[in-house]
C-alpha cells in the first residue's frame, strides 16, 4: 500500500515562488489551494494545475501553527478475528482519500486498532487534537462509534451507513439495496430461479442492505426466500470457492449467484469449473464491482457482469466532503444539516451470465 503521496510532503516550490510564476499574491494562490469561495473555480483550476505541474506541496507545520488546524486526517481500521479491513477494497479507498488529502496540504494518520478499543482511540486523538477529522470504515448495523464521536463533536464522515443510527450524521454510501435488487432482478429476466447470494458479514450494514435488496427482488416475482442459498462470511476467495462448491453439490443447486465482491467471486467461478460446468452459461454470476486498481473487471466485454462502483472515487468524494465539513466549521457553520451523500451503482454486462440452461446436469459432489 503506498501511502507516500498523501503522507511525505517535499516542496519543490515554495508558496511565494509559486505566486511569482503564476502572477498572483500569496494570499490569492493560499485561498485558491484550501477552496475559499471567494476565489473563482477558474483561478482555482489554474492554480492548482500550477502546483501539479511544479510538484508544489503546502508546508504542513508552517500551515499548521497559522491555522491552529493539525493538518492531518484520521483513519482508525477497525480488526477483529472476524473481519479484516485492511485488504485492496480498503487500500483503493485510502488511495482516493490520499489524492484529496495531499492537495490540500492534509496528512493522514491511520491507526489499526481492535474493535474493543475504539472508544479509547476516539478519545485519546480528540484529547490530543491531533486530527482535524475521521473517516469511520466498516459501519455495523448499530455502530458504537457514531455516537460516541458524536458526544466527542469532532468532524466525521462515515463510509457507509448504520440502519440503527437514528440521529443525523454525515455519510457517503452506495445504494447497496438498489445495485442488489437490479442485480437479482437481471438473473430473473434470464429465466434463474435458483439464485444464491454470496454476501458480506451479516453485522456489516452494507450487507445488510444488498440482501435485502435481494429478498425484494426476489419476492417481487413470487419466489419464495431460500436460506440454503444465503451466506454470509469475510468476502476471501475461498470463501466464495467453499460456499459455491457446497451449494452447487445439493440436488436442487443454484443455476446463479449474485456475489458482493470480484474476490469471493474468482472462487465461485473456481468452483464452477471443478465442478465440469461451464461459466457464464451453465452457472451464471452478477457482482457488486468496487473497480478495483489490482483486480480490474475490465476490456471491451468484462469477465463478470457487476453493478459498479469504483471505491476509490468514494475515497475521494468522501475526503472531499470531510475536507468541507471542516473548512465549514472553522468558518462558524459547525451546526449546519449533516452531509450526505448515495452514489449509485452503474450495471454493465460481462461474460459471466447468460439466460437459464435447463439440460445441464448437476454439479459433480
Amino acid at each position: 500500500m503506498n501511502f507516500q503521496s498523501a503522507l511525505i510532503n517535499f516542496p519543490l516550490m515554495n508558496l511565494k515562488q509559486l505566486a511569482q510564476n503564476l502572477g498572483l499574491s500569496q494570499t490569492t494562490v493560499s485561498r485558491a489551494l484550501n477552496g475559499y469561495p471567494e476565489v473563482s473555480e477558474a483561478t482555482r483550476r489554474k492554480v492548482r494545475e500550477a502546483a501539479e505541474a511544479h510538484n508544489y506541496r503546502p508546508n504542513t507545520r508552517a500551515k499548521s501553527l497559522a491555522t491552529g488546524r493539525a493538518m492531518s486526517i484520521g483513519h482508525v481500521v477497525p480488526v477483529s478475528s472476524k473481519h479484516e479491513m485492511v485488504n485492496p477494497i480498503f487500500s483503493d479507498f485510502i488511495s482516493g482519500a490520499g489524492e484529496e488529502y495531499a492537495r490540500a496540504g492534509y496528512d493522514l494518520l491511520l491507526s489499526v486498532v481492535a474493535d474493543s478499543d475504539h472508544e479509547r482511540v476516539y478519545r485519546d486523538i480528540a484529547t490530543r487534537q491531533i486530527v482535524d477529522g475521521l473517516i469511520v470504515h466498516a459501519p455495523t448495523l448499530t455502530d458504537s462509534r457514531i455516537p460516541i464521536l458524536q458526544g466527542l463533536d469532532i468532524p466525521f464522515v462515515v463510509h457507509g451507513r448504520s440502519s440503527g443510527i437514528t440521529s443525523p450524521y454525515n455519510w457517503l454510501d452506495v445504494n447497496n439495496r438498489r445495485a442488489f435488487e437490479r442485480a437479482t432482478g437481471l438473473l430473473l429476466d434470464l429465466g434463474h430461479r435458483r439464485i444464491a447470494l454470496l454476501n458480506g458479514l451479516a453485522s456489516m450494514d452494507f450487507a445488510h442492505r444488498r440482501c435485502d435488496g435481494y429478498k425484494r427482488a426476489l419476492l417481487d416475482r413470487n419466489i419464495p426466500i431460500d436460506p440454503d442459498l444465503i451466506a454470509h462470511d469475510e468476502m476471501t476467495e475461498n470463501y466464495g470457492y467453499e460456499a459455491a462448491r457446497r451449494m452447487m453439490s445439493a440436488v436442487d443447486r443454484p443455476t446463479a449467484f449474485v456475489v458482493s465482491s470480484i474476490i469471493p467471486a474468482i472462487g465461485v467461478r473456481r468452483a464452477i469449473l471443478d465442478a465440469g460446468l461451464v461459466f457464464g452459461r451453465d452457472v451464471s454470476i452478477v457482482i457488486h464491482d468496487d473497480d478495483l486498481s489490482y483486480f480490474r473487471n475490465a476490456g471491451d466485454v468484462p469477465l463478470f457482469t457487476a453493478v459498479r462502483s469504483s471505491v476509490r472515487q468514494a475515497g475521494q468524494r468522501a475526503a472531499a466532503m470531510l475536507l468541507e465539513i471542516i473548512r465549514r466549521r472553522d468558518e462558524g457553520h459547525g451546526s449546519d444539516a449533516p452531509v450526505q451523500f448515495l452514489m449509485e451503482a452503474e450495471l454493465t454486462i460481462g461474460q459471466s451470465t447468460g439466460p437459464l440452461v435447463t439440460t445441464v446436469p448437476n454439479a459433480r459432489a
